[in-house]
């Protein structure tokens, strides 16, 4: 947050944390202008920003490719011909141009270091502590502690070396051999390797990890230890070139202290090639025999581990091949501790020996370790799943379970880490705040519930309430989801699969209605119906179908007591019209209402099967009109015929009775629980 003072005497120290807009004093255009160059010129930035995590990533990359580069000054002195050193020009100034750029990258850090904030040491006590705004202690407290270190790093020592100092010296001195000055190169490896490991407790403490992924930090450990053979290798190299440089002086000074031929520390330069002395001198003297690694006259003079760069023209090539060579070289080496080095008694040449095996051995160590851990935590799920499959294996031995059980278990085990890979996310989502869980439960269940055609009749208020709820289930081919007539306790929403809901009307003998459940189906309605119920009772209701799955099935499920919180909360659910669309959408209802209709239907056609018998048995005139008017004509009547004709009308008609009712197969199926609506306010 920003606060722009008009005083200049106290501009300086009232700025706030980053991400707020300044409080303008004045609505003139370049009053505004002003106090926005003011604002990005003083601001300063919370250690814990965005902007300073990113800053920190980028810097950290970039410290890596700087120490790619500074050892490729190494590379530079070559042998350009018979017992004389050059250094390739184009070399040096795309190295210079590439170093200079990374060096912008240590100004840069320098000036956010100036700019950012850091908690006072006296207020940890309690809580995250203040921080400290003012520019004119952050700038102090920096000049105290970090600032000689980043100013070290950032000097430009290797061009200044290259372009100032060897040059200076090889004209006063005509001695080719302060090229070991490069050495010196390693001098500010000391503080810029320093920065690294400070810079990763950093990102660590303010992002929590170095990288995202394990392939990630595998590879960034692995790119260390590269960094490591790189500079290994493009010592050795520069050391080689030493090497070589000192055999040519030493005999040099041999000629000259026994006055056979006049040999000048210049002649050692290739840019004296084209000297007529020079010429001369090198047709003369056998300072090539004497100091050629491949010669095996040549006892007095050894090279040791140095011996492979001449053997194998190191030293003569282009740089991309000594390059490569070289990093193999340092690459092999750290790898095998130096134990395939052939050194001599030479005193910097077995320190530099000893300093590689020991680097070799920390270095491979760490590198082995860390791109463990980070490749293990890949397969961590895994191996967890194996270890609790085969823990599952032995119980189920061990309790000698049926084979169809054991199948069904092991189908399940293989489902579950198919669909979560191992993730416990009902222990994830519990670890979170509630506001940030409800909006993950809105981001997951909310369009998977809008399928359910139940549900799409709903407002947004009421499915953020039952989205928040709602957990996940998961349920493999073959497993009874409910039994009829035992209590329900979850309503189930599928989101992948199919079931069979499937019913006896209470085991009744005959009676079997059979329907499927697919994506955007539920079952469970009768836990809806008993949530309604104003004065319902603890006892939850009885199942009144089987309901199995066919296939792997994925739902949500919501339970007795959640369900029961959300009809209690929204009144809404008691409207006529979301109960209207529940009975449409609900199976329980559709199988009730077909067998209704059917029920009604058999009735139909027992009362026309009654109508026609009595026809046929001629009884029909009973009910005649012309019957009537004779009878009243005064026309007489046996009596005793129509008695026995009406018990015989009676007794066929129980017979076709019982013969409808035994060959019906549908027999009425009763309703289901209707609410009490009498408290609707919709």
């Amino acid at each position: 947050m920003y606060r722009i003072i008009s005083t200049p005497a106290s501009k300086f120290r009232q700025f706030r944390r980053l991400g707020s807009k300044p409080t303008i004093t004045s609505s003139t255009e370049e009053e505004e202008q002003a106090s926005h160059i003011l604002l990005w010129r003083y601001q300063i930035l919370d250690p814990d920003s965005e902007l300073v995590a990113y800053w920190n990533k980028v810097f950290l990359v970039t410290s890596l490719l700087a120490l790619f580069i500074d050892p490729l000054y190494f590379f530079l002195p070559t042998v350009g011909g018979p017992a004389c050193l050059s250094v390739d020009p184009k070399l040096s100034i795309v190295i210079t141009f590439l170093r200079t750029f990374a060096d912008l990258f240590y100004v840069l850090h320098m000036v956010m270091k100036f700019r950012t904030a850091f908690v006072a040491p006296n207020s940890r006590i309690i809580g995250r502590g203040d921080l400290v705004m003012d520019p004119y202690q952050i700038a102090m407290r920096y000049l105290k502690s970090d600032f000689v270190i980043d100013l070290a790093a950032t000097i430009p020592l290797p061009q200044i070396v290259v372009w100032l100092v060897i040059p200076a010296s090889r004209g006063t001195k005509s001695d080719h051999a302060n090229n070991n000055l490069a050495l010196f190169v390693l001098i500010q490896y000391v503080p810029r390797l320093f920065l690294i490991f400070p810079l990763n407790a950093r990102i660590q403490k303010t992002t929590g990890v170095i990288a995202k992924t394990p392939w990630i930090g595998a590879a960034y450990n692995l790119v260390l230890y590269m960094l490591a053979s790189h500079v290994t290798g493009a010592t050795w190299y520069l050391s080689s070139i030493g090497r070589q440089f000192n055999c040519w002086k030493t005999q040099c000074e041999q000629e000259n202290k026994s006055h056979t031929l006049s040999c000048l520390p210049s002649f050692l330069d290739c840019n004296s090639m084209d000297s007529p002395d020079r010429q001369y001198w090198i047709n003369l003297t056998n300072i090539t025999s004497k100091c050629d690694a491949k010669s095996k006259v040549n006892i007095k003079y050894k090279f040791g581990m140095f011996a492979d760069a001449f053997l194998n023209d190191v030293v003569t090539t282009s740089f991309k091949e000594r390059y490569f060579y070289c990093l193999w070289w340092g690459l092999r080496n750290l790898s095998s501790y130096g134990q395939n080095l052939d050194t001599t008694t030479y005193l910097w040449e077995t320190l530099f020996c000893i300093v590689l095996c020991i680097a070799g051995l920390v270095l491979f160590s760490l590198l082995i370790g860390n791109m463990q851990t980070y490749l293990q935590s890949m397969t961590v799920r895994l191996d967890e799943w194996r270890i609790r499959k085969r823990d599952t294996e032995e119980w189920m031995r061990h309790r000698q379970l049926p084979p169809d059980l054991q199948e069904r278990v092991r189908r399940f085990v293989q489902y579950k880490w198919l669909a979560t890979r191992g993730v416990d996310e009902e222990g994830i989502m519990l670890s979170l705040p509630l506001d940030l869980r409800r909006e993950i439960q809105h981001h997951l269940c909310l369009s998977l519930v809008r399928r359910v055609p139940f549900f799409s009749q709903m407002d947004d208020q009421l499915l953020d309430a039952i989205c928040e709820r709602l957990v996940s289930s998961l349920s493999t081919q073959g497993t009874y989801i409910f039994q009829e007539d035992d209590p329900v306790d979850e309503m189930l929403f599928i989101i992948r699969g199919t079931l069979e809901s499937s019913t006896t009307n209470g085991g009744r003998y005959g009676f079997f209605n059979s329907i499927t459940l697919r994506p955007g189906d539920f079952c469970g309605e009768e836990l809806l119906t008993w949530a309604l119920l104003p004065n319902s009772t603890l006892n939850l209701p009885s199942s009144t179908r089987t309901v199995k799955a066919l296939t792997e099935v994925e739902a949500f499920a919501l339970q007795a007591e959640d369900l029961k919180f959300v009809a209690s909360q929204f009144k809404r659910l008691h409207s006529k019209k979301l109960q209207h669309a529940f009975r449409y959408y609900s199976h329980q209802w559709r199988t009730w209402s077909s067998c209704f209709i059917q029920a009604a239907w058999r009735k139909h056609q027992k009362r026309k099967a009654t109508r026609e018998l009595s026809i046929k048995e001629g009884l029909y005139y009973m009910v005649d009109p012309e019957i009537e008017e004779t009878s009243r004509s005064g026309k007489s009547f046996n009596n005793f015929g129509a008695t026995v004709l009406a018990s015989r009308f009676a007794a066929n008609t129980k017979k076709g009775n019982d013969k409808i009712q035994e060959s019906d197969p549908v027999p009425q199926l009763f309703k289901p629980h209707e609410p009490n609506f009498s408290d609707d306010h919709v």
